[in-house]
């Protein structure tokens, strides 16, 4: 009897062990729309937001190339100034023999699609100019383009960095939560997305806000460490769900703030990736439960659940990078001026310094572009910041002129500027609770303050 029952048990736990497994993968999701007449059998559709992950990686490749006819199509979808709308190659993931991807060209994934008409609407505070999301990153890109490799030394800017950070909360931060887990969530369960969908309203919408995020389908299966190898094509193993010998980048690959998720994780601290994505699968199942009826209001309270769950960890990924770069702007600062002091070359510390300022200021402008207004936080993020990294001349970038460029004025002190970004570190830590905290230099803070005093600059704002 003691035999038979450890084998049922044995064959229990292998069944449910598989049946956990298969669960841990975001879809297949059975077709529950009523009345569908075709052939498919698995609703999931995400397609237009890979595209434009795919879009963002080679337009952040091709950035310091200095050709604007080769970036402007990654932006805008189309051939530059011209109406030829033919497909345009991936750039970024390239195909390799030791990471091998599908497809080559972007059409392969979906056809039509752009950054520009996705980017946020609202006024970028934190950017000169009083503009729009939209229209920064296409001022970025122009600028870029008149730049050595990406980079304007003068000005203090690395246009790779700050136009890679700010496309990845301008279009996939904000689409996704202040778009698709918002108002478009309200689309209904019991009609199709649109006329000849084979998927529900609720469905698609949840599908394309999981398509912002990035995340590999498979990432349940994966360690953070796994997550980050792939992200950086370092691990076809983990890549490679289907073991095909390929990563095909519509369901396979890691993107933007998932492969930021998965590099704090992997510390130890912290749970961003396993949390997201498990809201993001269990917020799937229960629509697919629903089974293509009309939800309930219990149905739409869990939904909202999940909702939260998602949209303040992404907001902490976020919070988190601006902490980390804060770091390792404060750590770039000391190095130069170690170096100023001893007479050496600034070059090597001043490009680091000019990369990490460029992440630290695309991710601080993203922070302000999910659904919340961030109100005070935002002012003095902000305001600590600036809208150019304090030169070695110690001026800064204050405006544009009223041909679009850049004005300087005289800045903080070198020491000030250092203390700016441990106060970033701690707005982060006081408004976010962020728990990773990469490049903490907290500690420092007090006798910095105290060894400058009560200057006025300090706080800049």
């Amino acid at each position: 009897m003691n035999k038979v029952f450890c084998v049922i048990t044995i064959i229990s736990g292998l069944f449910f062990s598989n049946f956990a497994f298969a669960n841990e993968v975001y879809g297949p999701y059975k077709v529950t729309l009523k009345g569908y007449k075709g052939n498919k059998t698995n609703s999931v559709s995400y397609s237009g937001q890979v595209a434009r992950q795919v879009l963002h990686t080679s337009l952040k490749k091709l950035s310091s190339s200095g050709s604007l006819p080769k970036m402007l199509p990654y932006y805008t979808g189309m051939e530059y100034m011209g109406t030829s709308k033919a497909s345009l190659d991936i750039i970024d993931p390239k195909w390799s023999e030791k990471f091998p991807i599908k497809p080559s060209t972007i059409n392969e994934i979906s056809s039509g699609k752009n950054l520009n008409g996705k980017a946020y609407k609202g006024i970028v505070n934190g950017w000169p100019g009083q503009m729009t999301g939209k229209e920064v990153i296409d001022f970025m890109i122009r600028k870029a383009a008149k730049s050595n490799k990406g980079v304007d030394l003068a000005n203090g800017y690395n246009y790779t960095q700050l136009i890679s950070k700010f496309v990845m909360g301008a279009v996939f931060y904000n689409q996704a939560v202040d778009g698709y887990l918002d108002e478009k969530l309200t689309k209904p369960n019991d009609k199709p997305y649109k006329k000849g969908a084979y998927y529900t309203g609720k469905e698609h919408v949840w599908d394309e806000a999981f398509g912002y995020w990035g995340a590999a389908a498979h990432t349940l299966t994966l360690s953070p460490k796994e997550q980050y190898e792939v992200a950086k094509k370092k691990n076809l193993k983990a890549a490679d769900y289907n073991k095909d010998g390929v990563v095909d980048l519509r369901n396979e690959m890691t993107f933007a703030h998932a492969y930021y998720a998965a590099s704090f994780d992997k510390g130890g601290k912290t749970n961003y990736s396993k949390t997201i994505m498990q809201a993001f699968i269990d917020g799937r199942k229960l629509i697919e439960s629903a089974n293509g009826a009309k939800f309930s209001d219990s149905q739409n309270a869990k939904l909202k659940s999940y909702v939260d769950i998602i949209t303040s960890n992404w907001e902490k990924v976020i919070a988190e990078s601006v902490f980390k770069y804060a770091g390792s702007v404060y750590l770039d600062m000391a190095k130069l001026e170690k170096a100023i002091k001893n007479g050496s070359s600034t070059d090597k510390a001043y490009s680091a310094y000019l990369k990490h300022w460029g992440e630290l200021k695309g991710f601080a402008l993203s922070l302000q572009t999910g659904k919340k207004n961030l109100g005070d936080t935002a002012v003095r993020l902000n305001r600590l910041i600036g809208f150019s990294p304090l030169l070695l001349n110690s001026s800064q970038v204050v405006g544009l002129d009223s041909k679009g460029n850049y004005t300087k004025d005289q800045g903080s002190s070198w020491e000030e500027y250092m203390l700016h970004m441990l106060k970033v570190q701690k707005l982060m830590v006081d408004e976010f609770k962020v728990a990773a905290r990469n490049k903490d230099q907290l500690s420092g803070i007090a006798d910095l303050s105290k060894k400058l005093g009560g200057s006025n600059s300090a706080e800049n704002d």
